[in-house]
C-alpha cells in the first residue's frame, strides 16, 4: 500500500485520460479529459467507467478506529504469542491495492458535522455544518452523484445505514435541505428520489415535527415502495422488486438498528442489508450503493471503544458483501471505503498505561453502552438500587471488579483502584440523583450529555486498556479513503473530500 502526498503528483505521470459518457458503463474510451476538483487539478488514464460502485462510509470513522479495530483483533488473535505483538491487516479493505487520505473541513469549522461532509463526498461542495446538498446561502440546490447517475446513466440506486434513513449522511445522496433536522421533509424527497433499495434504521418524525402530516410509510407505498418492517418479508424480496424500503425489524435507541454487539442470534446486520441490496439492485445498466456504518460515529460520540470496534468490524463484513461481488465483476467494479469525518478524538494510548496498551481488556464488555442505558440504568433508578448492585453488574458485563473481588477478575489491569472506584461512585450518585440540574463545564467534561454512570463505567474500560477519548463532538483529523477496482488509481494521494465526487463523476462521465 503506497501513500504520495498528493493526488496531483500521483496523477502527473499519468498516460492518458478518459471522457466517459455511457449508459452501461462498459466502453473503452481513450479521449482526454481533465478532473477538476476543488484542490486541485487531476490527471488519470482511464480505460472504462465501473458499472457497479460501492461507496462505504463509516461515520465518525477516520484512521483512529480503523487501527483499533485491527490492533484489538491482532491483540485477541496473539493472546498465545509469549507476549510478542504483532498487527496484521485483519479489515478486509485495508488490503485494498490503493489507499489515500481526505480533509474534511467544512465551511463553518474544522471539525466538521456529517450534513456537509457527505455533501462535499455526494455533490463536490463545501457548505455549513447542518446543511445538506445546499450552498451557503441555502438557497441553491446541488444534485448528488447518485441522482446524476440515476438520471443520466439508468443505474438503480441503494442507500444503506444502520441509522435512520432519513439522517444527515444518507440524506446527503438524495435530499436538499437547509438544516438536516428538517426530517420530514428530507422522508418527502427521499420518497420523491425514486431511488430503488432504501434499508436500514427507522424514519425520524414519520408524520412531521408536530406529529399532523401524513405519515411518511403510507406516502412511500402510494409512490409505489414495498414498505418492509420485518426480516422474513425483507428475505422475500429480489431482482424483481420494483422499489423498497426496508426497516429493519428490531429498532433500537433512536429508532436506529442495534449496535452490532447487542444483535441476538439471527437478527440481520449491516452485511444482510447489502447483500439483500445487491439482489435486489442488480441489473443490466449497473447500480450504485451507498452504505453507512453510522453508529461508528454515536458510539464515538458516547466514547464507547468496544462498540466502536464492534460496528467498525461490522462495517467490515459488510464491505466483504461487495468484494464477493467485485471477484465476479472485477472488471466491472469499483468499492471506496472512506469517512465523513472523525469523532470523539480517539487515541490509542492513555496517560495511565504509558506506552502499553491492554486491548484485550475490552472483549469484558458485553453490552453497548445504549443497551445498558436502557436494560440496566433505567431500572436502576426505578428501584433505587444500591451501588454495590450495580457493582455485580458492572463486574458481569465489563469485567471491572473491585479491590474485594479481586481475585474474580479475568485479568489483574480490570481491578479498580481507590481513584476509579470513587470516580464510579460518584458518577452513580449523579445518575440516580436524576442529573437534572444543568452540567457544569467539569462535568460536561467528566460526562459529556451521557448517563455519568454508562459513560464513566465505559471511560474506565477504555482506559484500562489504554485507549482514549478526547471529545464528545467531531475532530478535525483527515479520513481514509480506500479503492478497489475500476478507477482506482484516482483515489490514491492526499487531497480534499470533494475530490472524491469529482472522481466518481468523471469516472462514469455524468455532467
Amino acid at each position: 500500500m503506497k501513500f504520495k502526498k498528493s493526488l496531483a503528483l500521483m496523477c502527473a505521470a499519468a498516460i492518458g485520460v478518459s471522457a466517459v459518457a455511457l449508459g452501461t458503463g462498459a466502453d473503452e474510451v481513450n479521449a482526454a479529459q481533465t478532473v477538476k476538483g476543488n484542490a486541485a487539478t487531476v490527471n488519470a488514464a482511464i480505460t472504462k467507467a465501473p458499472k457497479y460502485v460501492f461507496l462505504f462510509i463509516g461515520d465518525g470513522m477516520s484512521y483512529p478506529q480503523i487501527q483499533l479495530s485491527n490492533y484489538y483483533l491482532s491483540a485477541v488473535a496473539d493472546t498465545n504469542n509469549n507476549g510478542k505483538v504483532e498487527s496484521k491487516s485483519n479489515l478486509s479493505f485495508m488490503n485494498f491495492p490503493v489507499a489515500g487520505s481526505a480533509q474534511t473541513y467544512d465551511s463553518s469549522s474544522f471539525c466538521p458535522d456529517s450534513a456537509s461532509t457527505a455533501t462535499s463526498i455526494s455533490t463536490g461542495n463545501k457548505t455549513y455544518s447542518g446543511v445538506i446538498n445546499m450552498d451557503e446561502t441555502k438557497t441553491v440546490e446541488y444534485e448528488t452523484i447518485a441522482e446524476k447517475l440515476k438520471a443520466q446513466l439508468g443505474y438503480k440506486i441503494g442507500v444503506v445505514s444502520t441509522v435512520n434513513l432519513n439522517h444527515a449522511t444518507p440524506a446527503a445522496f438524495y435530499a436538499h435541505q437547509s438544516s438536516r433536522k428538517n426530517y420530514y421533509e428530507i422522508g418527502q424527497e427521499m420518497i420523491e428520489s425514486g431511488f430503488e433499495y432504501y434499508a436500514g434504521g427507522g424514519l425520524l418524525k414519520p408524520t412531521g415535527a408536530n406529529g399532523d402530516q401524513e405519515n411518511l410509510y403510507d406516502l412511500a407505498k402510494k409512490a409505489g415502495y414495498q414498505v418492509v418492517f420485518t426480516k422474513a418479508d425483507a428475505e422475500k424480496l429480489g431482482s424483481s422488486t420494483k422499489k423498497a424500503i426496508v426497516i429493519d425489524e428490531t429498532l433500537a435507541d433512536g429508532d436506529a438498528m442495534s449496535y452490532d454487539m447487542d444483535l441476538e442470534k439471527g437478527e440481520w446486520a449491516l452485511k444482510d442489508y447489502v447483500k439483500k441490496g445487491i439482489e435486489v439492485l442488480d441489473n443490466d445498466k449497473g447500480f450504485f450503493m451507498m452504505v453507512e456504518g453510522g453508529k461508528v460515529d454515536w458510539a464515538c460520540h458516547a466514547n464507547d471503544a468496544a462498540s466502536t470496534i464492534s460496528d467498525t468490524l461490522a462495517l467490515n463484513e459488510a464491505v466483504k458483501e461487495a468484494i464477493a461481488f467485485y471477484n465476479q465483476h472485477p472488471d466491472e467494479t469499483l468499492i471506496l471505503v472512506t469517512g465523513d469525518h472523525e469523532t470523539g478524538g480517539l487515541t490509542i494510548g492513555f496517560a495511565g498505561t504509558d506506552y502499553d496498551t491492554f486491548l484485550t481488556n475490552i472483549e469484558n464488555q458485553k453490552i453497548s453502552y445504549a443497551k445498558y442505558d436502557s436494560d440496566y440504568v433505567a431500572k436502576y433508578k426505578e428501584n433505587k438500587t444500591s451501588f454495590e448492585d450495580v457493582l455485580k453488574d458492572v463486574q458481569n458485563l465489563f469485567g471491572l471488579v473491585t479491590s474485594a473481588n479481586a481475585a474474580q477478575a479475568k485479568s489483574e489491569k480490570l481491578v479498580l483502584t481507590d481513584y476509579e472506584y470513587n470516580k464510579l461512585k460518584t458518577a452513580y450518585d449523579k445518575t440516580m440523583a436524576g442529573n437534572k440540574e444543568e452540567l457544569s463545564q467539569e462535568e460536561y467534561v467528566l460526562y459529556g450529555t451521557y448517563e455519568p454512570l454508562t459513560v464513566t463505567i465505559t471511560h474506565i474500560l477504555n482506559n484500562k486498556s489504554g485507549v482514549n477519548f478526547s471529545s464528545y463532538a467531531h475532530t478535525g483529523l483527515p479520513v481514509e479513503v480506500f479503492a478497489q477496482g475500476v478507477g482506482q488509481e484516482l483515489f490514491e494521494g492526499y487531497y480534499d473530500n470533494t475530490d472524491i465526487y469529482f472522481a466518481l463523476a468523471k469516472l462514469t462521465g455524468v455532467k
